[in-house]
């Protein structure tokens, strides 16, 4: 077969947990360069040229060189296809909006143009859509073809924001990612679980698990709203709700112009029309108001002078504050006000359509409220304003100035209280005031709305000012400072005994008083309990234990081969158990051919160790052994023998170990027998040992370890309820 010059993508693989190249998920893809093995990119004439011009943010990346530009470094000396390929798809999805940084590419034996390529994604689809976009850009590169890149990109920028988290929930998420809290994304949308188990907390957005459907409905109920608030002294303005056109002009009447109209049940400011005049106005604002809340309920109130302003509250206390604005646009003589809007107000970078503009596109045209707001000042949206005529298009809204630093502490308590009253954990506040660094009741301000689930975009990427890092305080207010969401978590992993260790250190941590799951070759088991598998594989089998309110503590097995094939289910462990280095043929088919590449897949049990946990390692194993450097924690040596190299040199360094010695299993710790029990009939003897020290570590005792043993069944009762 005549190779050519082509890059040829054999497999791809996602894998969802930590693998053998890093800790978080990457997608693996198995590459035949051909003929390009013998042209690195040095040999390829004018490669280096075109790639550069048609990705310049090539020039940031480091690479194995680690500096700024190393990676250029490396293509100008000449770098093989698959290596470049890894940073052209990078470079994708950071131009995409999706920004990831890791990748390494590895060559499957000598010669044979064969490379296993692994990069960071945050999106399985986006990952492998820009993989196959990567392949197609490069070899037009290589062949000197022309390639329509700004497509490409805007193809998975469309991808980034239809399947990636939002931006408010994002940052929620990497806030969590600061305390070491790990997640779980629950849907396709923005529902995410924190933490693992029975310590979870469940986000949706600005909403929390906390967040009580009755203070949804009572905020959804404006004059319900108003009424709770003012019998509590909160400054609200005094309105009527009204259900027809008359009605609306009367109740302005009685109230006193101006006033403002709004939808009985709206947010966002849609249908709102403010500092009515007439009841000509008022009635207008009525039908814009009926139709925006399609409702006839419609609610008319004094109007409060002064610039809306919205109000973070997470818990108990104001975290962000951003105020609003009056849009205006200033007539050429030649322009109508649509497109004076397009020139002079949806030109500015921070408006757009999606969730990451925090101002959103002004369309006069097929907005009422504007219109109603042109009509007032005699002008329709094909009105040409002479030169220099300002024309008001909005009289607030617009809120993304931020003000947090400058609002007054009895308006933040002010705010505080209005949420409480309602009922929400997390609330948007409406309010209006001249001047926000002064009480509401000096200046006649008042708070119009509370609103749950708010947008907190405003806050995160405001037009003007300071952004806050809101998705911080909502973490602080689900977890206390000392609670990072995870439960115990116990991973083991090798050929050997792996499934009777599991099952032990399972049952063990039952009798304990924890709710437990184990999934291992056996099944999935909560409490001895067996759950249906459903046709899950390994990875989504042990997610479902994480995914359990009720799971107070897990136990997981895991082989070289779902490792290889999707990572592990968790993100970090307690315990990890390592039992044997062997049979590296069982998984040949993933190019592991030797002693070696099998350690460098196991290890992947010890690298995910909590600093606060322990590697609890077979001492009989020269491999497993030393993985004991590789862990971020203490390090626990079993064995049969006490006179292993490794548990004799462990107790001289006041290290923990567990073995036998005539008829009793000794757990040692430095040269102190710590406690002896009586040997166990279970086979095989090392599973016993491995449990014992994993219990150990996880801090049971050892007069409950001895109960465990005496009272463990062997052949598991497979009993569905």
């Amino acid at each position: 077969m005549i190779k050519k010059k082509d890059i040829d993508i054999l497999r791809v693989t996602y894998l969802r947990g930590p693998n053998i190249w890093t800790y978080r998920p990457v997608i693996e893809a198995w590459l035949d360069i051909g003929e390009l093995e013998n042209f690195p990119s040095n040999l390829l004439p004018g490669l280096y040229e075109r790639l550069t011009a048609i990705l310049p943010g090539l020039i940031v990346h480091r690479c194995g060189v680690g500096e700024h530009g190393g990676f250029l470094e490396r293509l100008r000396d000449g770098t093989y296809a698959g290596h470049i390929l890894e940073h052209v798809v990078l470079e994708l999805q950071n131009l995409a909006g999706m920004k990831t940084g890791f990748g390494k590419t590895r060559q499957i034996g000598e010669d044979t143009g064969l490379y296993k390529m692994a990069f960071r994604t945050r999106q399985e689809r986006v990952g492998r859509a820009a993989l196959a976009a990567g392949r197609d850009l490069l070899m037009a590169m290589i062949e000197d073809r022309p390639y329509d890149v700004d497509a490409t990109v805007a193809e998975l920028t469309d991808m980034v924001e239809r399947l990636c988290l939002g931006p408010s929930t994002g940052n929620i998420v990497d806030a969590a990612g600061v305390r070491k809290i790990p997640f779980i994304r629950l849907t396709d949308g923005n529902l995410v679980q924190l933490g693992h188990g029975a310590r979870q907390r469940r986000i949706w957005t600005a909403e929390t698990e906390d967040t009580s459907a009755i203070a949804e409905g009572i905020a959804s109920d404006k004059d319900l709203t108003k009424s709770l608030l003012s019998s509590c002294g909160v400054p609200v303005p005094e309105g009527e709700l009204v259900t027809n056109r008359e009605a609306a002009a009367e109740a302005a009447k009685d109230i006193g112009m101006p006033v403002a109209v709004k939808p009985y049940d709206g947010n966002h400011g849609r249908g709102v029309s403010l500092n009515l005049n007439t009841p000509e106005e008022v009635a207008a604002a009525y039908d814009v108001a009926a139709l925006r809340g399609g409702s006839k309920n419609v609610i008319v109130e004094r109007f409060i002078p002064g610039d809306e302003h919205r109000l973070l509250v997470v818990g108990k206390r104001m975290v962000a504050a951003a105020a609003g604005e009056s849009l205006w646009v200033t007539g050429d003589g030649k322009s109508n006000i649509v497109e004076l809007c397009n020139l002079q107000i949806n030109i500015d970078p921070r408006r757009g359509e999606t969730e990451d503009h925090p101002l959103g596109l002004v369309t006069p045209e097929k907005s009422p409220e504007i219109l109603l707001e042109l009509e007032r000042q005699n002008l329709t949206v094909q009105s040409v304003p002479a030169a220099g005529f300002k024309v008001l298009i909005q009289p607030n809204g617009n809120v993304a100035i931020d003000v947090t630093d400058k609002v007054h502490p009895q308006v933040a308590a002010m705010a505080a209280l209005a949420a409480r009253v309602v009922g929400l954990d997390i609330a948007g506040i409406d309010l209006v005031a001249s001047d926000i660094t002064r009480p509401l009741e000096e200046q006649g301000g008042a708070i119009i709305e509370v609103n749950a689930s708010p947008g907190l975009l405003a806050h995160l990427k405001p037009a003007v000012g300071e952004p806050r890092n809101v998705g911080e305080a909502i973490v602080d207010h689900l977890f206390a400072p000392e609670l990072d969401g995870r439960m115990p978590i116990v991973g083991i992993a090798g050929k050997h005994g792996t499934t009777m260790t599991a099952r032990i250190v399972a049952w063990l941590l039952q009798i304990s008083g924890k709710k437990t799951g184990l999934s291992c070759a056996d099944g999935l088991f909560v409490n001895g309990r067996l759950l249906p598998r459903d046709g899950l594989t390994d990875w989504e089998t042990g997610e479902r234990m994480l995914l359990n309110k009720s799971v107070e503590a897990g136990v997981f097995e895991a082989s070289a081969r779902m490792i290889l094939s999707e990572g592990l289910a968790y993100d970090k462990c307690a315990v990890g158990v390592v039992t044997d280095v062997s049979d590296f043929e069982d998984v040949g088919d993933f190019y592991i051919d030797s002693a070696d590449k099998l350690y460098n897949v196991l290890r992947t049990q010890v690298d995910v160790i909590l600093p606060s946990g322990a590697a609890v390692l077979n001492a009989a194993d020269e491999q497993v052994v030393e993985m004991a450097e590789l862990c971020d924690g203490a390090v626990i040596f079993y064995g049969v023998d006490e006179h292993l190299a490794a548990i004799a040199a462990h107790r001289q360094e006041a290290g923990r170990v567990v073995f036998q010695r005539a008829d009793r299993i000794v757990l040692g710790e430095g040269s102190v027998d710590v406690a002896t029990l009586p040997l166990s009939p279970l086979v095989p003897p090392e599973a016993v040992l491995a449990a014992i020290a994993a219990a150990w570590a996880l801090g049971l005792t050892p007069d409950l370890i001895g109960a465990g043993l005496r009272t463990f069944e062997a052949t598991p009762k497979k009993t569905h309820h």
